[in-house]
């Protein structure tokens, strides 16, 4: 299966596709590997890049989620979206019979995973949240993937395709609600928070040129998940709950488990980068942390410089095999604004991504840079115009930071 092709297919010939698609003989980990663990880090990566790396303004306020806060989001958010689907597809299977359909838990499980394509996909406007919007448009046409797609696997019956389809949203829109409720579980709070060589490869073309993003790993996630499937098909039959919840829980570690492309930096390698001074100004503080401790392949360094006047933070930040992501999504996030009171823009510029914000008043300014590795440089000061700012941040050794690698796998 072509992975551009489907997506074309499904959202452009929908009525067709899923003829195609009932007759396709695979299975859990081929649909997760293959599709949906790709598909939906498409909403979780931009939805980062959109929050935590360039936020968005309004009324003259502006608004970014902290960096480390965005990317525990991001990563609940991508793991419990494709437990979602998965449970989905429990729900549409469960609820064949009652529309006049054909019970077959693969056959349920394609029409979530294909379905979802028009929202996993519109997950690309949340690169600038000001489209989110057209993200919610992009969503609203899966309900119509799904309406065409169930009559075609489940064989429910053609008048009762719209009575089927209503009923699993609803379905759905409960699941949404829980899964909404155990992801704030995860959410940390506080506005003081810190922020295989032969392995098949997808590869894009951006703006800033073309990115690969290895999926070796989702070979191995696809499998425990697989098995973390069966588990759960075993739990439905027995009817036992703590079996059911714990084979939810295999599932949710197996996707959790793709996003290891790679180990992330040493945290300790990215404070070595942080000078003890800038122009003058001591460093009063840092902090370093390591997200093997979450099971996460990050790692972050950030120190605080300051008088009694001016204030600077920069912050260093590796997501590990998510970073090709980061340089994608920024790469396509590129443009300017500007109004009476601030200004911004995102550009290109020697193989990096970077990103500037100011007010125009001097009160606070702030850039950042995704460099060509995918580790993300970010500085912010008080007090002071962009371009004293930039002038901080070239005396930090990002060439040096940039011929940090990555080795093994998370």
């Amino acid at each position: 299966m072509n992975l551009i092709e489907r997506v074309k297919s499904i959202l452009l010939q929908p009525k067709e596709t899923w003829v195609v698609i009932d007759s396709e003989t695979t299975d859990v980990a081929t649909l997760y590997t293959q599709y949906a663990m790709i598909l939906a880090a498409i909403p979780a990566v931009c939805g980062f890049i959109g929050l935590s790396l360039i936020g968005f303004s309004a009324f003259g306020v502006s608004v970014r989620m902290p960096l480390v806060s965005g990317l525990v989001n991001m990563v609940v958010s991508y793991v419990l979206s494709l437990v979602g689907v998965f449970v989905l597809g429990l729900i549409i299977n469960a609820l064949a019979p009652t529309f006049g359909g054909q019970k077959s838990a693969i056959q349920a499980l394609k029409v979530a995973v294909y379905a979802s394509t028009a929202a996993m996909v519109g997950g690309v406007f949340s690169l600038l949240p000001a489209l989110s919007m057209l993200g919610l448009l992009a969503a609203l046409y899966s309900i119509y993937l799904l309406y065409t797609g169930l009559p075609v696997l489940m064989r429910s019956a053609p008048e009762k395709s719209i009575a089927y389809t209503v009923v699993v949203i609803i379905a759905a829109i409960v699941m949404g609600v829980i899964i909404g409720a155990v992801s704030s579980v995860f959410m940390p709070r506080g506005a003081d928070m810190l922020g295989g060589a032969d392995a098949p490869a997808i590869t894009m073309n951006t703006p800033g040129g073309q990115v690969s993003i290895n999926t070796a790993g989702l070979e191995a996630a696809g499998k425990k998940m697989e098995e973390a499937a069966r588990q759960m098909e075993q739990a439905q039959k027995s009817q036992d709950p703590a079996a059911m919840a714990a084979a939810a829980g295999a599932a949710a570690t197996a996707a959790a488990g793709a996003l290891g492309g790679g180990q992330a930096i040493a945290a300790q390698s990215l404070k070595a980068a942080l000078p003890e001074a800038l122009s003058g100004l001591p460093r009063t503080a840092f902090e370093v942390q390591d997200g093997a401790a979450l099971g996460l392949p990050t790692s972050q360094a950030s120190a605080q410089y300051g008088s009694d006047d001016k204030q600077v933070r920069v912050e260093i930040l590796d997501m590990g095999g998510l970073s090709q992501m980061a340089v994608m999504a920024m790469g396509l996030g590129q443009g300017e604004k500007e109004d009476q009171t601030s200004a911004e823009k995102t550009w290109q510029e020697g193989g990096r991504t970077l990103h500037q914000r100011y007010a125009k008043d001097g009160s606070h300014a702030e850039f950042k840079t995704v460099l060509k590795n995918g580790l993300v440089v970010s500085i912010e000061g008080d007090n002071m115009g962009i371009k004293e700012l930039r002038g901080f941040i070239s005396q930090v050794d990002l060439s040096g930071l940039e011929g940090l690698a990555r080795k093994g796998k998370s």
